[in-house]
């Protein structure tokens, strides 16, 4: 890959030019966000990218250190500070909560990202995926067994909860979940197949061109002889399914003591 891996931000300043479109709030899993996020007043977006998931009704500061996804905030979007969650410009206990949405995946040490989020913070939100059931979703078990393999070299997801105390609680996606992440379509295969839809993930860029052809005609291929809807029929009346998906919930206080 030409980004530079080991500079916060890079991959985004890469592949994150389509992401103020393709990923966008889901209201579902926001409303559980929200309520994790209980009473807090003051909130820190700590990856915040575009913007999504800030709740409007709060003192948001976020925290992005691609100068690509910040330039596609709104103009109405929370104040966003240059930094990365490993190393937070923030004094103790400077807000009531610190959230992170999908990002301390591409953290350089998420471990130590969170433990600072639980230093900065007296509530800990996180939304993220459980990369030991990354084969429970139907396109990499099938189609992008390479993923499965490069997510057990990252801390488990147990592990980052273990890190700042945290329970975790298992998030439901809906079939039609408006938010583009990796998972979102998985009632909806043939979103796959479209260029921008794969354009606003990093799991392609991570995987490379070359995996990323041989997936996308196996599925059409399967797609159109029926072999999808043949092994994934359980799916096709759920409304939601549990894809791996989990919400970290600490109190900083606890969190901060290892």
């Amino acid at each position: 890959m030409p980004y530079d891996r080991g500079r916060p931000g890079a991959l985004y300043d890469e592949i994150g030019r389509t992401y103020s479109g393709a990923r966008r709030t889901e209201p579902r899993i926001a409303q559980r966000i929200c309520q994790a996020l209980e009473d807090a007043r003051t909130v820190l977006n700590v990856g915040a990218g575009t913007g999504s998931y800030e709740p409007p009704d709060r003192d948001v500061t976020a925290v992005e250190p691609s100068a690509v996804m910040r330039a596609q905030r709104p103009p109405d979007a929370a104040p966003c500070i240059a930094a990365a969650a490993e190393d937070l410009p923030f004094p103790d206990r400077s807000f009531d909560a610190a959230m992170a949405i999908l990002s301390d995946h591409h953290w350089r040490d998420p471990i130590a990202g969170l433990r600072e989020m639980a230093r900065v913070a007296q509530r800990v939100v996180v939304f993220q995926w459980d990369n030991a059931l990354i084969s429970r979703f139907w396109l990499v078990r099938d189609y992008l067994p390479e993923l499965a393999a490069t997510s057990k070299a990252r801390p488990s997801l147990s592990e980052r909860a273990a890190a700042i105390h945290a329970e975790m609680q298992t998030v439901p996606i809906p079939w039609d979940c408006v938010d583009g992440f990796f998972h979102a379509y998985w009632r909806r295969p043939h979103a796959y197949l479209h260029e921008q839809v794969r354009r606003g993930t990093s799991v392609w860029a991570r995987v490379g061109p070359q995996v990323e052809q041989r997936a996308v005609e196996a599925l059409t291929s399967d797609l159109a002889s029926a072999a999808w809807y043949e092994r994934n029929r359980d799916l096709l009346d759920l409304p939601a399914a549990d894809l791996g998906a989990r919400l970290l919930i600490a109190i900083g206080e606890r969190g901060n003591d290892g």
